[in-house]
């Protein structure tokens, strides 16, 4: 065995130099202690380049240049990962805020689809305002201040309870109730937290009809529900036109003249309002809703076209939304996304179903009056549509069967109705007959509950999750005057293909539009002159609401550039 003269630089593990060849070091040490000492050597190292792995890169370049024979490069695995894996991965989405529209903060675990949805959603093809992210922070800071329990609640609280008006009320609310079909709701519950945005006011809902079952708290740390002990709510069934406490009785009782403003107002704003319940879109009219504590709203409409034709709210909602057509798109993916129990519907049908395929379709079927022989020319104006704006392929008649080379492209078509007839005629036409050009196109409809059952809690979470599931779709096609498909549309920032109302037992020529537009319809706006107090449309000064593609009789919020 050589023995080796030892140095001063012999403590080092490696020296920034090699050792000459056949220098010397002594070693006054017998075999046994100097193969312990290998072995410790060696034990050592292998817990530096553990930790080395772990932690990055070491501070000392002589012991990366030891291990430097020993790095391995790991070639990426070519095996398809499945999308049940993906939560898993350390990858995270670059912009899961969607652009500073959603606050930070939430505990994902307690609502995976709010960051989860972003593996399956297209990236926002608009951009929010500053202006709008800058509102719903401050929003935001206002409900934890206001919210449900705190302080500032419960004295406001009180207010009711004593029936007294304070006018150094901190803290002043709105409040949801729950009322018509579950897209009916959503659309209200919107219009409701952009009144509450507009006003400075609290946003708080109705939890009594599954909400809670249905969709995640959107504002960090406090509840946006209405505590169940609130001195007044079992009375919200029944507050209507001829209720005490309703602003539009109030207005015909003259009620408002005396000086004494009440501690809270029912506001009815459902299809059937009177003139009276009309003047809350008058701005004479907001100026003594504001200073009322407690707002309570029914309504069955998308009300915000007509918060655009109120003058004192114009410059705040332009800075909001400088493209009108984003309301809802924007506000719908900050508010609304689906609790576990429903994200675990859409997850698992999408992936079962929908995943591989190259091309999604969503097909949304809502007929209003049933009457002989509908079924017939509503699958005729279904076919016609999406054969002659090229959303689906025609079958091939004449050959039953075709030599497939190489590989087809899929087309998935997601179909939502009420009645399974449309989706089993159609998905029975691509099965028995090939396409034309040579796609393979397979028909999907999670559900087909007969009959709409409004408050039914596993009805209302299949309804949620198809709506979902359809705004997932790269084309939509929808029924006109349907809720429904206005919160698929907007939630997926699509303009559908909208099939003409279904009536008089004849396909309507041409059989569907595109519409120009994301935002939903007002389906019964008031059309009512403040100045006047007359009945007339006093959208005139107002070019970018206008009169639906689907309803005439309607509003909707247009882009100045967007072409009827």
């Amino acid at each position: 065995m050589k023995r080796f003269k030892k140095t001063l630089n012999d403590q080092q593990v490696c020296s920034d130099r090699a050792v000459p060849k056949g220098q010397e070091l002594k070693w006054d040490l017998n075999l046994s202690t100097l193969i312990g000492f290998i072995i410790v050597l060696l034990m050592i190292l292998t817990v530096v380049f553990s930790l080395a792995f772990i932690f990055g890169d070491l501070s000392s370049d002589c012991l990366w240049t030891l291990a430097e024979a020993r790095i391995f490069h790991v070639k990426p695995s070519k095996a398809k990962v499945s999308e049940d894996d993906i939560p898993q991965t350390p990858t995270v989405p670059k912009d899961k805020l969607l652009g500073g529209l959603l606050p930070s903060g939430f505990d994902e675990t307690s609502c995976l689809s709010r960051y989860g949805s972003l593996l399956y959603n297209k990236v926002l093809q608009h951009k929010p305002s500053s202006y709008l992210i800058s509102g719903l922070r401050r929003y935001e800071a206002l409900h934890k201040q206001c919210g449900p329990y705190t302080e500032l609640y419960n004295k406001t609280v009180d207010l009711i309870k004593s029936g007294e008006h304070s006018d150094s009320s901190v803290c002043n609310y709105v409040v949801w109730i729950s009322y018509s079909g579950l897209g009916n709701r959503i659309l209200t519950l919107t219009s409701a937290f952009l009144y509450a945005l507009l006003t400075n006011r609290i946003l708080l809902v109705d939890p009594r009809v599954n909400l809670p079952d249905l969709f995640c708290e959107p504002f960090p740390e406090v509840s946006w529900l209405l505590p169940s002990d609130f001195p007044i709510i079992d009375h919200f069934s029944s507050f209507n036109q001829r209720s005490p406490h309703s602003y539009g009785y109030m207005v015909r009782n003259n009620v408002t003249g005396n000086s004494r403003i009440p501690s809270f107002l029912y506001l009815h704003l459902a299809h059937d309002f009177d003139e009276q319940d009309k003047l809350f879109f008058c701005d004479t009219d907001q100026t003594f809703l504001h200073k009322v504590p407690w707002l309570f709203v029914k309504s069955n409409n998308y009300y915000v076209p007509a918060l655009f034709l109120i003058p004192s709210f114009e410059q705040e909602l332009n800075n909001l939304f400088p493209e009108k057509e984003t309301v809802f798109h924007f506000l719908g993916r900050y508010l609304f996304y689906p609790t576990n129990s429903v994200w675990g519907l859409i997850t698992r049908y999408h992936q079962a179903n929908l995943a591989q395929a190259d091309e999604k379709i969503g097909i949304q079927i809502r007929v209003f009056d049933l009457g002989v022989g509908y079924f017939k020319f509503v699958l005729d104006q279904i076919l016609a549509c999406t054969t002659k704006e090229n959303l689906l392929p025609q079958v091939n008649l004449n050959e039953p069967i075709v030599n497939l080379s190489g590989k087809m492209k899929i087309i998935s078509v997601l179909m939502t109705s009420l009645s399974p007839r449309y989706f089993e005629e159609i998905r029975n036409m691509y099965w028995e007959n090939p396409t034309v050009t040579g796609e393979i196109v397979s028909l999907f409809q999670p559900s087909h509950e007969e009959h709409q059952q409004t408050e039914k809690l596993m009805h209302d979470r299949k309804a949620w999750a198809e709506m979902y599931l359809l705004s997932l779709s790269d084309k939509l096609v929808t029924s006109a005057w349907s809720t429904f498909g206005y919160v698929a549309q907007g939630l997926g920032g699509l303009k559908p293909w909208i099939l003409y109302k279904f009536e008089n037992g004849t396909v309507h020529n041409p059989p569907c539009f595109q519409a120009t537009s994301l935002e939903p319809c007002y389906h019964s706006p008031p059309y009512y002159n403040c100045k006047k107090k007359t009945a007339s449309s006093n959208t005139v000064n107002v070019p970018h609401v206008r009169h639906c593609e689907d309803n005439s009789q309607g509003l909707k919020l247009f882009d100045r550039n967007g072409e009827l």
